[in-house]
């Protein structure tokens, strides 16, 4: 009998390496979980994807370890123009592997830009042909921020999905939170997802346990939708194979209706960008600036993130907010020597909702006195 990509008998022993999926919402803490891992000897052996939304990647910056084992793809969200740049990136880690390139890999994590929707990326890794006969998606691991995450799944599909698809939850910020809050995030979270493990997270803290053995991806284990989820991305992408309905050259089956166009993966209000200062900043200043920012806009900010050059400061701090809450500031132990970091200038990613880019360039150009450029 004839296997389908992505299974296999259940007698014959699996031998492809297990990819596995960590999602969760903007702000979630997932790179923080990626580091605790990464520092962990038993997991020396993993290829890292890290995937950012925005045109600026600062995520990689973040991890501890940075070596040849560690891929970005910054091309754009994983879910939806850079699904080509994963299965490149996979077929490389095989390929160099046996080459001896790198050490061939024992498994693969994928860290998602915090607006990803997991379906697709479980989709491309079932259905190319090549990948699927090497990698098998081995679950998904949903990062929830407790202290957010009601808010984010009114406001947002996105996080409904990640959860709904989870394999594992980790339920990460619990020390920054009490039990009763905790305990009312549960009770939404087993709506969603009734037979994922929950794994409580104080201060970035997990056992490697937690991300290992989540089982191969099957999606009867989860609520109907996720499987609905599933046959919509790959009706998504036999409509991306065929041919053009409309157009130069267009054909389709006499009486056939148009494929429809499909929907955006991401609310159409949510934009990322950029902004550099050419100069150094004050510290002070800057702290107070972002804070009347926040004060006033961090209902539309979904996520800050970005590395400062400081006035006095050697090295690179590191900032991060999600909507107003605005996270304990470290740095690097350098600055960055290729990609935009490299010449030294400070950069914040910004993803928001509904807030032009020129209303806040305008605003943080009054309170620092430097007019922030184009990264």
């Amino acid at each position: 009998m004839t296997e389908l990509p992505g299974f296999m008998n259940e007698n014959v022993e699996d031998r492809r390496v297990p990819v596995r999926v960590l999602t969760g919402f903007l702000g979630a803490g997932k790179t923080t979980l990626l580091n605790r891992l990464l520092s962990n000897p038993a997991f020396s052996r993993t290829a890292v994807l890290i995937n950012e939304f925005g045109e600026v990647a600062v995520d990689h910056h973040l991890v501890d370890k940075i070596d040849d084992s560690i891929v970005v793809l910054d091309s754009g969200c994983i879910c939806c123009s850079v699904q080509g740049d994963l299965l490149r990136a996979l077929k490389d880690v095989f390929q160099r592997g046996v080459r001896r390139e790198i050490d061939p890999v024992e498994r693969v994590l994928i860290e998602t830009t915090g607006l990803a929707d997991p379906a697709p990326i479980i989709h491309t890794l079932m259905q190319d042909m090549f990948v699927s006969a090497r990698f098998h998606c081995d679950g998904v691991i949903t990062a929830v921020d407790v202290t957010h995450a009601p808010g984010q799944l009114d406001a947002h599909r996105e996080p409904v999905r990640q959860i709904a698809m989870a394999d594992r939850l980790l339920l990460t910020k619990c020390d920054l939170t009490d039990p009763p809050t905790r305990a009312s995030v549960v009770e939404r979270l087993r709506v969603l997802n009734p037979g994922a493990p929950l794994v409580e997270v104080f201060g970035g803290e997990v056992g490697a346990e937690a991300f290992e053995a989540c089982g191969i991806y099957d999606p009867g284990t989860k609520l109907p939708d996720v499987a609905l989820w599933l046959g919509e991305e790959a009706a998504r992408a036999k409509a991306e194979r065929a041919p053009a309905t409309s157009g130069p050259g267009a054909w389709r089956r006499p009486g056939a209706a148009p494929v429809a166009r499909q929907p955006t993966r991401h609310d159409s209000d949510v934009q990322s960008f950029v902004l550099a200062f050419d100069q150094p900043l004050d510290w002070l200043e800057f702290s107070e600036g972002l804070s009347l920012l926040l004060a006033a806009y961090g209902h539309r900010v979904l996520r800050i993130k970005g590395l400062l050059n400081v006035s006095g400061d050697p090295l690179p701090r590191i900032v991060q907010c999600v909507q107003h809450a605005v996270y304990p500031p470290t740095t690097l132990p350098a600055w960055p020597e290729s990609g935009p970091y490299a010449d030294r200038r400070s950069r914040l990613v910004f993803i928001v909702r509904e807030l032009p880019r020129e209303e806040v360039a305008a605003i943080l150009g009054s309170l620092f006195g430097q007019v922030p450029v184009s990264s």
